[in-house]
């Protein structure tokens, strides 16, 4: 088996984007025509970081046609938390493994920030940025350099990137079981820490608007090509379109005018619900 460097955290029920998973996963919805998910793989890939894995949950079928050949792919049929989707990797990876969400876009230092987890002989290591403000929760760092506990301040605040590096110790701590990794392994750890650098561009789509976004910012002339929506690539439009995404296989006439929607295939008919 081929040794895993990387990791995509892949498998949650897409609670966020609403409407949305009901068509597809949310790492599967693309951008200039690549699966969210793979332009993580090719983040890791830039980086030196070849072997990737990723876990996947809801319409996980569906999630693995679109990435098994470019991505190992390891279903989840039961939800193993946030840390407990890397018992997949665990026995088999490289030390530390380097990991990522599946629902984020973004050229992390991984370099950098690796070579700063080995100086300090750290477990586990959180990458981590000066808190930008808004409605993110605080992190903060006692003067040894580790995350304290929830309700604890120190030197901060900080906000976690999504990016994180595991060495064995961390994930031999993992349980056969759900586990998270605040609750579960960083109170067993001896040495972890965060490792904050300056922010840096990363874009978060989480959100049916998110995807909007990052269309227009990303793919313009793609899935961004009617201002203001997400069209899927095999998707058209003729239509008068405000805040709408449009999902693989849909047509829409010059006789629609809508918004706040979404509109998508389903047995062989066109749907249409609200987006909130």
């Amino acid at each position: 088996m081929k040794r895993l460097e990387a990791f995509i955290l892949a498998a949650g029920l897409g609670t966020r984007m609403g409407p949305l998973s009901r068509v597809l996963p949310k790492p599967a919805w693309p951008l200039g025509g690549r699966p969210l998910l793979l332009w993580g793989a090719d983040a890791f890939r830039r980086a030196g970081l070849m072997g990737v894995g990723c876990n996947v949950h809801h319409l996980g079928e569906l999630m693995t046609g679109l990435v098994a050949q470019e991505v190992e792919v390891f279903p989840e049929p039961e939800l193993l938390g946030s840390a407990g989707g890397l018992l997949h990797a665990r026995g088999r990876c490289a030390d530390p493994l380097a990991v990522w969400n599946g629902d984020a876009i973004a050229d992390v230092p991984w370099p950098a920030f690796m070579a700063e987890h080995r100086k300090r002989g750290a477990e586990l290591s959180w990458l981590l940025v000066p808190h930008p403000g808004g409605p993110w929760n605080p992190l903060w760092l006692g003067e040894d350099g580790r995350i304290l506990p929830k309700g604890q301040t120190g030197k901060g605040p900080y906000h976690f990137t999504g990016a994180s590096l595991w060495g064995a110790g961390a994930l031999a701590l993992l349980p056969d079981r759900p586990s998270d990794t605040k609750a579960d392994i960083l109170p067993h750890l001896q040495h972890h820490a965060g490792i904050v650098v300056e922010p840096f561009p990363w874009i978060e789509v989480g959100t049916p608007d998110q995807l909007i976004e990052a269309a227009a910012q990303l793919a313009p002339e793609g899935e961004g090509r009617v201002s203001g929506c997400y069209l899927h690539p095999t998707a058209s439009s003729e239509a008068r379109l405000r805040r709408c995404v449009l999902g693989p296989g849909v047509h829409l006439g010059p006789e629609v005018m809508d918004g706040d929607a979404l509109w998508f295939m389903e047995e062989g008919h066109l749907r249409r619900v609200g987006l909130d």
